[in-house]
């Protein structure tokens, strides 16, 4: 039954994409259906092997070491406020971005990142046929994160199409860096954020090259071989590594200040009603969680979380998945934990939009005028990779 349903998630995704796709005719069927063995193989290497399991429980240990490291300065700055015997949010989630963002500010200083995403990315290229740009993209941004990846390439926006656009924002919104893993891990299973992150490269890639299909070519990453990047030494980096934390950090914060108590004030006025909000928009999610996988008798209290993470964002989801998780499948729980993991939701949108817009204001009002299209190709993207995962389950 696994199969079956791995196949309808997929095929739904394929589907939903082609009837929005800009150019029908030109897409080619060969680059997804080769994407889409590369993820079966990868999935099945993960999660079924010594070897694989091996890697997962690896990389788990690596980024809770992280994250016990990250608890040093955070005690020594706010001491007692820091509440041993419960549990705060801010502090242990959120202030580890710091720390972490200070590391992949040191592997980039170093040029360790650059490295391994040229390699990776050239790898992708070679297999998937998407372009090196496109490759590019889909690598860093896994590792850098969204809106900074853009900055890497900014002398080479303005200059590009729609269509590489499209495919590279994409790519952004499906993809989570490297600095949040640690927060995810701390509120998910481990290997279900090690797994997605890896199922999200080329999920994007997949819905992409179905919805916005086109000849590539490579002249464009290969202008900005010589980049413009600021000097700073040693210390200025590791400075502006941790503000840059710093301020991802707040920005969660605020966000979820505003979308927890709106969501609150909407259950409210639902409730004076008779209505169950979350269930309610969990319903008009549940048939796309049953074809992804989950049993019916699950699928609203699934498709709700689904729903919120679209509305919202990933993190309010996550919270709200920690306190039913248990009374779910593990099935279930491996399915939506890789759905999550993705900046799918309309508040991105806005972020892409103005990231884009900020190096150049005619490619952001492009970006601008495929935004909901830009969404629902992320989102599919979301449902291909948790499909995948329930091959497994």
């Amino acid at each position: 039954m696994s199969i079956i349903f791995t196949f309808l998630g997929i095929v739904f995704a394929l589907l939903v994409a082609y009837i929005f796709s800009f150019n029908r005719k030109a897409i080619d069927i060969k680059k997804p259906m080769i994407m889409i063995v590369i993820q079966i193989v990868l999935v099945l290497f993960m999660m079924n092997t010594s070897i694989g399991l091996n890697l997962l429980t690896a990389m788990s240990t690596f980024f809770e070491g992280l994250m016990n490291i990250s608890k040093e300065g955070i005690e020594f700055v706010f001491g007692d406020l820091q509440n041993k015997n419960g549990y705060n949010f801010f502090l242990n989630v959120l202030l580890p971005l710091v720390f972490i963002s200070v590391l992949i500010g040191m592997l980039n200083y170093f040029k360790i990142l650059p490295f391994l995403i040229k390699i990776i990315g050239w790898i992708i290229n070679k297999i998937t046929h998407m372009g090196q740009l496109e490759s590019y993209i889909a690598i860093s941004t896994s590792m850098l994160g969204q809106p900074e990846v853009y900055l890497t390439v900014k002398n080479i926006i303005p200059s590009l199409s729609k269509e590489k656009l499209y495919t590279i924002a994409t790519s952004g919104m499906s993809a989570v860096s490297m600095a949040m893993l640690g927060s995810y891990m701390q509120m998910i299973d481990p290997k279900y954020v090690v797994t997605a992150v890896v199922l999200n490269i080329f999920s994007a890639l997949i819905i992409a090259s179905v919805i916005n299909p086109y000849k590539n070519d490579n002249k464009e990453l290969k202008a900005e071989s010589e980049k413009n990047v600021k000097k700073t030494t040693f210390f200025q980096m590791i400075g502006e590594s941790a503000i840059d934390g710093f301020r991802i950090a707040i920005t969660v914060a605020i966000m979820l200040l505003a979308f927890i108590s709106l969501m609150k004030g909407i259950t409210i006025v639902f409730d004076l009603v008779g209505l169950d909000f979350k269930k309610l928009i969990g319903y008009i999610f549940a048939p796309i969680a049953f074809i992804m996988g989950i049993p019916w008798s699950e699928a609203i209290r699934a498709g709700s979380i689904m729903a919120t993470k679209l509305i919202t964002n990933e993190f309010v989801a996550m919270l709200d998945f920690q306190k039913i998780a248990s009374s779910l499948s593990p099935k279930t729980q491996g399915i939506i934990s890789v759905y999550l993991v993705s900046f799918a939701n309309f508040g991105t949108v806005g972020i892409m939009v103005g990231a884009i817009k900020g190096i150049d204001s005619k490619q952001g009002n492009k970006v601008a005028s495929f935004a909901l299209r830009l969404l629902l190709g992320a989102t599919l993207a979301s449902i291909i990779s948790a499909s995948i995962i329930g091959l497994v389950l």
